[in-house]
């Protein structure tokens, strides 16, 4: 963060209103604040509404006199999340601002249940900021799985890579403001970088053109609200040990900043969806001849190959 940027964040957390809306004390005390992703990345909660009092409301709305048998909140709640019960958590919203790697937002985008607004570099110029793993994620494309990493690579083989991944970028951004020619908005920083490296020209070419020149590890940031049933279908997938690296870091991240606004939705988001598993027909039979005793195999089970690795990693076996 610049030290502009720093300051405005100062002024937005001294403000402070007074409202008949529910606010969140944990949450409260992390509002606009910077909460440090990756090399370069962030992200920070801006707004809110709703609280895990919401959901409760909304769903006695809904349920009426069925939910007089659940005399807590988080009883009811955690009744919704084992029922996959999704309406009341729609009530609750959350707005986050996310600095994050352009193949990260690739990713992420994937989740279409979400408002974005993104950088524009049509418009502005971007950064020079640009993500290098660190050694220890830079591992050699997984033998099993055509979307996973394998074995870490060795030191010497990590050290090259990295140091491709800086001078490409380097250069790439050096070409990016060599195409942006001398009328463009940089910063006095970036001209003497670019100045230092012979590259620039005036060439005055368009932003939306120079763009393309920039590789997928350079930075962006959006603006990206979803409400509480959506977020959580988010984390479920991106905060499992099975997704990328990069985007699993900003997803655990998140997961936090869950836990601080509606906490006894978290306990059983957690119990019920990180913490559980779901259960095919063929694989709920297995556990029930399991349990009476019989001895049960592949061939029996009627799974493929792959399912009945899976239902035995999950049970343990």
């Amino acid at each position: 963060m610049t030290p502009d940027q720093k300051a405005e964040i100062d002024a937005l957390r001294a403000q402070s209103f007074t409202t008949r809306r529910a606010t969140v004390p944990a949450l409260e005390e992390i509002l606009y604040d910077v909460i440090p992703v990756l090399d370069h990345g962030f992200i920070r909660v801006i707004d809110y509404m709703g609280d895990d009092a919401a959901v409760v409301q909304a769903a006695r709305v809904s349920y009426g006199k069925g939910t007089k048998k659940v005399r807590e909140d988080a009883g009811l709640i955690a009744y919704l999340m084992r029922h996959r019960h999704s309406t009341p958590f729609e009530m609750c919203e959350i707005k986050f601002h996310v600095k994050l790697p352009i193949f990260v937002a690739r990713q992420w985008i994937r989740h279409r249940t979400a408002n974005v607004n993104e950088y524009s570099a049509r418009y502005s110029i971007l950064d020079r900021e640009f993500y290098v793993p660190k050694p220890e994620h830079m591992a050699a494309q997984s033998a099993s799985n055509r979307q996973g990493r394998g074995d870490v690579l060795p030191a010497d083989k990590a050290a090259a890579v990295m140091k491709l991944l800086r001078d490409d970028a380097e250069r790439s951004y050096d070409h990016y403001l060599e195409m942006l020619g001398t009328g463009d908005e940089r910063s006095e920083e970036d001209r003497g970088l670019a100045a230092a490296a012979e590259t620039v020209a005036v060439t005055g070419l368009a932003r939306e053109l120079a763009r393309m020149n920039l590789s997928l590890n350079f930075y962006t940031q959006w603006y990206w609200k979803t409400d509480l049933h959506n977020f959580m279908h988010f984390l479920s997938l991106r905060a499992d040990p099975h997704a990328q690296y990069e985007i699993r870091v900003y997803a655990e991240a998140m997961a936090d900043v869950l836990a601080r606004w509606v906490p006894a939705t978290h306990d059983a988001f957690t119990n019920y969806r990180l913490g559980g598993a779901l259960l095919s027909a063929k694989a709920l039979a297995v556990v029930k001849a399991m349990l009476d005793g019989q001895a049960v195999d592949k061939t029996a089970s009627g799974m493929s190959a792959r399912e009945w690795a899976e239902v035995m990693a999950t049970l343990g076996r």
